[in-house]
């Protein structure tokens, strides 16, 4: 189902309620007290005019709602839903049924445009009560959002929407939390099978519940939520307005967007996002990428095959799982072992590709001569196997030192390097050094694997990104000794990944731009 750039148009069922012109994006906001929240509110009407007050974080919801109707009565171009949820039902709202529907009866009479009811209190109403409840929404113009929440799993969600529909809303809302990837799958589901029928929000909740926050309005959802900002989340892997409008463009995803991911566990860290959706937006390619939190290789499998995904980046352990699953691999994949690129066809099969070795290699190239160069690799992982094979096959003379030293041996064999212990390690001189153990990256506690006196070489490599001047960078520098960050190796890997989903060249100078912009914010 295709939609519109940015809005869609909703009219309730009963005669009369409001037709609404309401965002594909709601902001839900919370607040300790009545003027942080309008202050908040009137900040959050630059992202979006189409507001969720979250009253029950409020200390007394009533008390503030005459701060809303001046609010309303001033900013005439805002869409509020009000949303009063009780404690037991997942909210902050400490009263009775009674009282919960007192103060959305008064949010709607405040100007609220929608109130959210969860499904619960529906259930618990009275019919006299409730009936009373819907007439004096319908006279104040407001129209009736049911809610369900589940708070620690996504399950049996058609019987869910089926306790909504029951009460004949205008908008359903069904809010799991997302275990694994393919909950997402469940959710969009329900968004495909029932857009058409009702307006309908379908959300995962966690932060494995990203896809469906970004791709719920592609599937037909009614709007999705974002927060006001960092900190001030509403729900469990909120992500803020901002994020959803300018890096993964929320409001101009279609049917025709092809979906990319970068997927490992942790992966909230991962720059591959801003990276390639600001190679997509440049290049005007019609695609977004995410973030996928995966458990299990199966997980991330069952996404590619369901969603589908045009293709993705793995991080490790998934770079060797994933092997066996490819219908066809590039020869540097099969000759490493190891898969950072996935290009899902039309047909939904997965080939792989391996572009760490680009990632090496460019950055290099691009200051010596390869051939004959003896170039020291730290590590025996995933990243130091992209290396070394690389690098021997640009006729490097390639020495392999891993603190554990079978695992160097075992890969300086299959690579057709040398091997050196530490201690001969510290004794030698190299025209290249290159850390490619994850010592140094942000969260990682390790110390170096080196000691100053074994920097022994003309050139430094740290194929770590994250942060921007690791310590061996800096140490590096405080001997003057030149240094590749690992953030060109970013780049050029990432470069590398753009060209094989999209057949275009890569927009490198921007890439690296934005990618070095946000390690200098983040500090």
């Amino acid at each position: 189902m295709t939609h519109t750039a940015s809005s869609t148009t909703v009219s309730a069922p009963a005669p009369a309620a409001p037709r609404l012109q309401v965002s594909k994006l709601c902001v839900a906001i919370q607040a300790g007290s009545a003027t942080e929240m309008i202050e908040r509110a009137q900040a959050a009407l630059a992202d979006s005019k189409f507001l969720e007050l979250r009253l029950d974080s409020l200390p007394k919801p009533a008390a503030a709602l005459e701060s809303v109707k001046e609010f309303l009565a001033q900013h005439r171009e805002a869409t509020v839903i009000a949303t009063c949820r009780r404690k037991k039902f997942g909210g902050h709202f400490g009263g009775s049924l009674k009282a919960e529907l007192e103060v959305l009866t008064k949010a709607a009479e405040a100007g609220c445009k929608i109130v959210d009811l969860e499904v619960e209190s529906a259930e618990e109403a009275r019919s006299a009560q409730l009936g009373k409840f819907r007439s004096e929404l319908r006279a104040a113009g407001t129209a009736l959002l049911v809610s369900f929440h589940d708070f620690t799993r996504t399950k049996a969600l058609e019987r869910a929407a089926a306790r909504i529909e029951a009460f004949g809303p205008d908008f359903v809302k069904v809010v799991s939390t997302a275990r694994s990837l393919a909950d997402n799958l469940a959710v969009l589901r329900l968004i495909e099978d029932r857009s058409l029928a009702a307006h309908v929000v379908g959300i995962a909740m966690g932060e494995e519940g990203l896809v469906s926050r970004v791709l719920g309005p592609r599937a037909g959802a009614a709007f999705t939520f974002a927060s006001f900002s960092d900190g001030a989340e509403t729900a469990a892997g909120q992500v803020t307005a901002r994020t959803l409008l300018d890096l993964y463009r929320v409001e101009h995803l279609d049917q025709a967007t092809r979906i990319f991911g970068v997927a490992g566990n942790p992966i909230a860290h991962s720059l591959s996002p801003l990276m390639q959706n600001t190679a997509f937006r440049r290049e005007n390619v019609n695609a977004v990428l995410l973030p996928l939190k995966v458990h299990k290789l199966a997980d991330l499998l069952t996404l590619a095959r369901e969603l589908p995904l045009a293709g993705a980046a793995v991080t490790m352990p998934l770079k060797q799982e994933v092997l066996p699953y490819l219908a066809n691999m590039d020869p540097l994949t099969a000759r490493i072992g190891a898969c950072n690129t996935l290009h899902v066809g039309s047909d939904g099969k997965i080939v792989g590709f391996n572009t760490d070795v680009a990632g090496v290699v460019r950055p290099l190239e691009k200051r010596l001569k390869l051939k004959g160069a003896r170039i020291a690799v730290i590590g025996a992982g995933g990243a130091a196997r992209a290396a070394v094979f690389g690098l021997v096959d640009q006729g490097a003379e390639v020495f392999v030192v891993n603190v554990i030293h079978e695992q160097a041996v075992a890969l300086a064999r299959k690579a057709k390097a040398r091997v050196l212990k530490h201690e001969q390690f510290a004794r030698s001189r190299f025209d290249v050094l290159i850390n490619a153990t994850p010592c140094g990256m942000a969260g990682n506690k390790q110390a170096l694997p080196i000691e100053e006196h074994e920097l022994n070489a003309g050139l430094v490599f740290d194929m770590v990104y994250n942060p921007l001047e690791t310590p061996l960078l800096k140490l590096a520098r405080e001997l003057g000794i030149p240094a590749i960050s690992g953030m060109e190796m970013f780049v050029q890997q990432g470069a590398r990944q753009f060209e094989i989903w999209t057949g275009k060249p890569a927009p490198e100078a921007e890439m690296l731009r934005v990618v070095e912009l946000e390690l200098r914010r983040r500090g």
